[in-house]
């Protein structure tokens, strides 16, 4: 008895240990099991309390009445599967006849509660049928992105959601996006990420960054093109812009309009191009907009002018031409001028860190995602790095990018420098780097997003 009281007492310290130092580790040796079994001994009397079932059918109370039996019981959703991950359990569920999604997802926090769950989040798979995520632990407090992730062409991870799927930046679907945050906000971290997820990939990176070049100059080997003022950076969105031009022309010539093409084989965007002929796509990564679009003489209003038109002209016209935007800034409201809140309306993509206002999470939110507006100005200072990211279906997340170091990143460039595609159009803005150094052991990263 002895023993087996002591061998109950060290795993019971182990599973706290687990739980307070390695969450993860903690849920899958233990917390997956007993929140499955919380889960499926709770459910229906979960699912009666959170009113999230409905009356028996008419021939089941006929027939009771008609067998002399009890009044048969209100039913939840039926349960299709249970399957856990090693964040939590994800619950599918088949509606039953008079229930909607939308009672499920008004009900998560109750759910979150009644299960002891962490996070509650629901979302339509088709049909009568609901997926619901379940978290067993803050996964945004020590990101850790899993080994093995979904690699696609032009998509790439770049954070953790806070149901503990990851986060893609799919420019194909969403060819352009913006991403505001306050001054130590973490929006330096997330374009790292990015960096870091499209070097290894066949594309072209340009950057503007017009502090001096301090964020985007250190990553150089492994961009095509860098300005570092808005003097050359009107003179490179021009150079883009008759890329594109150039691009469109191409397309023209091998769009294979003939009556014996099918329709899926005509060219409509270089994706459509035979391999070999297709150019390489550009990614244009803004660090700071609004450096580009403040003035003080008139001189400088007409370089903002035609900065502003540029970028507009890229947003609108570039998706076909392979050309995709990643503005960053801390405030894109309508006092930079005119033009922007029309570049403003092409950037699909919203993801805002934390804000210092609402007007600002407005900026961001307020005409694809209202709900959102709340949730950006709630994030505390103290978690550098979470972030909230919609869309324009009008739905969001809250995402955390892991923490990476501008060496950890300037290692990856340096790897992967000879990807790096020479344009001629954007040759007199290729960086010019001294020759390939040896790569430097980086400290062991922090968990915490910086």
């Amino acid at each position: 008895m002895t023993a087996f009281t002591v061998a109950l007492v060290l795993v019971v310290a182990a599973a706290g240990l687990l739980r307070w130092r390695r969450p993860a580790w903690y849920w899958l040796a233990f917390g997956v099991t007993l929140a499955a079994l919380r889960v499926l001994v709770r459910y229906r009397s979960v699912m009666d309390a959170c009113g999230l079932t409905v009356p028996p059918a008419r021939w089941r109370l006929s027939l009771a009445r008609v067998t002399n039996q009890p009044i048969p019981e209100p039913r939840p959703p039926r349960i299709r599967r249970l399957r856990p991950t090693r964040t939590g359990l994800v619950l599918r569920l088949k509606l039953r006849p008079g229930q909607d999604v939308f009672d499920i997802a008004a009900a998560s926090d109750r759910l979150r509660h009644s299960f002891s769950m962490f996070g509650v989040t629901s979302r339509e798979v088709r049909s009568g049928v609901v997926e619901v995520r379940m978290t067993g632990y803050d996964v945004l407090k020590r990101v850790q992105m899993p080994a093995e992730t979904e690699n696609r062409a032009m998509r790439v991870p770049v954070a953790l959601r806070e149901d503990g799927s990851v986060h893609y930046r799919d420019y194909r679907a969403i060819p352009h996006a913006l991403t505001l945050g306050a001054t130590e906000s973490g929006k330096s971290v997330y374009q790292r990420n990015l960096v870091a997820g499209l070097a290894p990939l066949d594309v072209a990176l340009v950057g503007i960054d017009c502090k001096q070049g301090v964020e985007l100059f250190p990553l150089a080997r492994r961009f095509s093109a860098l300005a570092d003022s808005p003097d050359t950076a009107a003179e490179l969105l021009d150079a883009l812009v008759a890329r594109m031009a150039d691009v469109y022309r191409l397309i023209r010539t091998q769009q294979r309009i003939t009556v014996d093409v099918p329709d899926a084989e005509i060219a409509a965007d270089i994706w459509d191009l035979p391999e070999e002929l297709r150019p390489t796509p550009v990614v244009v990564l803004v660090d700071e907009v609004a450096e580009l679009a403040l003035y003080a003489t008139k001189e400088e209003e007409r370089r903002r002018d035609r900065i502003i038109t540029a970028l507009v002209r890229l947003a609108q016209l570039g998706r076909a031409a392979g050309i995709y935007l990643e503005i960053c800034g801390q405030r894109f409201g309508s006092e930079l001028g005119k033009g922007i809140t029309m570049l403003r309306a092409q950037l699909t993509g919203r993801t805002a860190h934390r804000l210092n206002d609402e007007t600002s999470a407005n900026m961001a939110f307020g005409d694809i995602a209202p709900d959102a507006v709340l949730a950006a100005i709630q994030i505390p200072a103290e978690l550098r790095g979470l972030a909230i990211a919609g869309d324009a279906s009008g739905g969001w997340h809250r995402i955390r990018a892991p923490h990476t170091s501008l060496r950890q990143a300037v290692n990856l460039c340096n790897r992967y420098a000879d990807r790096t595609p020479d344009l001629p159009e954007l040759a007199p803005f290729r960086p010019t780097t001294g020759t390939a150094t040896e790569l430097v052991p980086s400290a062991k990263a922090s968990p915490a997003t910086a």
